[in-house]
């Protein structure tokens, strides 16, 4: 009996040939290809040419999907992480355009002819809009707690000598330790924890507080010559109800003064308008309210709440501000042109009380004006194979903020004469611009509230597309 004859692995050169034209980069197609024969390689058999084509096929489709392109925003949520947070405005893209396609005086002082300071404009106008003695940039949010936690919690950061014993050894003594409550000891996304965040920055936790109490009186009993500071977290992706206690804000920092150990505050969203004067939103954090209380320092996230780019901003006291911008690690996690430009424009939008920002406009937009809309693109879609109806839904706002609070909100719903929800989901998924919506009560829900006006006749595009 003869052994099965083994099929020899194509070449590459023959695969890339029955491939033909592709819309991808020729060394980005070279590189599937050598990687999906890398693979056959190691199977026992090896299957046909038309099935190796295949598998070339799908890695192919695989890597077009992972490029970063706009979609259809249909699922409520307005700051949706994963959607790249806050869109950004006409005007934002603007300044983003005439900054990016030029030279800039990024860092040349026009007065004096010479180098000048990177975000001098930007670092003012947030101190204003923060209410804030001083104020600076980084690229995240969480950049900007690491700056803080290094520069406070740094090994050189010795704050004096003490006996070891009879001896009359001398040691330093490390002034590196972080106090914060139990209650605030969260897990932001993509699973980075803060209390990894704080010990990866040099810094070491004083948990103080049980999970649902903690007294200002907690924090007194634990401040100690190594203490650096105090943190405080906001609980913006989660609240707590019921048996809780945290101690105002005016009374943590006045101990904080007396003790003079900075009080530092991480907001996480960065809220500046009232976000109670919203129907269905509670009452947000603002940065001025904050500093307000008296807290020395306060980070938030630029492309949350605030509605502008990636970005980490810290304000508060002058003189904390300078010295983060000394610290060597600062340069590292400094904005570039782009996202410095993109973030003057929103500032100066607050500043100037302009509309344009998405991130509000959508949060503000009547039911009245959603149901309209959604009842022309019923209409367009009269005679598919679909049947629509414009139903009620809740807007929620993402990004890790108001967990407790959510919009009314109108939704399309379809229901396909053949496919079901979840294969109606997954081909307007790959459409040339992907529809994203969720599933409920037997069809597919598209909330009106975080899809853009502009973007209707390309959505009756889109869905006629899988209907015919």
């Amino acid at each position: 009996m003869k052994a099965p004859e083994l099929r020899a692995i194509p070449a590459v050169e023959k695969v890339l040939q029955a491939l033909g034209d592709t819309d991808l980069p020729r060394p980005l197609v070279l590189r599937v290809v050598r990687r999906e024969l890398a693979a056959l390689r190691k199977q026992k058999s090896i299957p046909g040419f038309e099935a190796v084509l295949a598998s070339v096929h799908g890695a192919l489709r695989d890597l077009r999907a992972s490029r970063i392109r706009p979609l259809i925003n249909g699922t409520g949520i307005l700051i949706h992480t994963n959607f790249g947070r806050a869109p950004l405005g006409p005007k934002v893209i603007e300044a983003m355009f005439r900054i990016g396609s030029n030279y800039s005086n990024l860092e040349y002082g026009l007065v004096g002819g010479a180098r000048g300071g990177r975000a001098a404009y930007l670092e003012q106008a947030l101190a204003a809009l923060c209410a804030a003695e001083a104020a600076t940039v980084v690229n995240n949010n969480a950049a900007a707690l690491v700056l803080i936690l290094r520069h406070f919690c740094h090994p050189d950061a010795a704050i004096s000598k003490r006996s070891a014993g009879r001896s009359g050894r001398q040691t330093a003594l490390r002034k590196n330790e972080v106090i914060i409550s139990r209650g605030e000891l969260i897990q932001i996304g993509g699973g980075f924890r803060i209390p990894d965040i704080l010990e990866t920055s040099g810094a070491r936790l004083r948990e103080v507080g049980t999970t649902n109490k903690t007294s200002v009186q907690d924090y007194a009993r634990a401040i100690s010559r190594e203490t650096a500071l105090i943190l405080k977290v906001h609980r913006s992706n989660f609240f707590m109800d019921g048996f809780v206690e945290s101690p105002p804000a005016e009374e943590l920092a006045a101990l904080a003064r007396r003790k003079r150990v900075p009080l530092v505050e991480d907001l996480g969203s960065g809220a500046i308008v009232e976000t109670q004067t919203v129907a269905g939103l509670e009452h947000e954090p603002t940065p001025a309210e904050v500093i307000g209380r008296g807290v020395d320092l306060v980070c938030f996230s630029g492309d949350k709440l605030l509605g502008g780019p990636q970005a980490g901003v810290i304000a508060g006291k002058a003189k904390l501000i300078t010295e983060l911008k000394r610290n060597p690690f600062f340069r590292a996690l400094r904005c570039d042109k782009l996202i410095l430009s993109a973030l003057e424009a929103t500032v100066d939008m607050y500043m100037r009380g302009e509309q344009g920002i998405p991130v509000l406009e959508m949060l503000r937009a009547s039911n009245d004006e959603l149901r309209l809309r959604a009842e022309k693109i019923r209409s367009a879609l009269d005679g598919l194979p679909i049947q629509a109806s414009v139903g009620e839904g809740l807007a929620q706002i993402g990004g890790g903020t108001l967990p407790r609070s959510a919009v009314a909100s109108v939704t399309l719903d379809l229901v396909h004469t053949a496919l079901k929800p979840q294969e109606l989901a997954t081909r307007l998924r790959d459409q040339a611009l992907p529809v994203i919506g969720y599933v409920a009560r037997g069809s597919l829900r598209l909330d009106l509230r975080t899809m853009f006006p502009g973007q209707d006749d390309e959505l009756i595009a889109a869905i006629r597309a899988v209907c015919l």
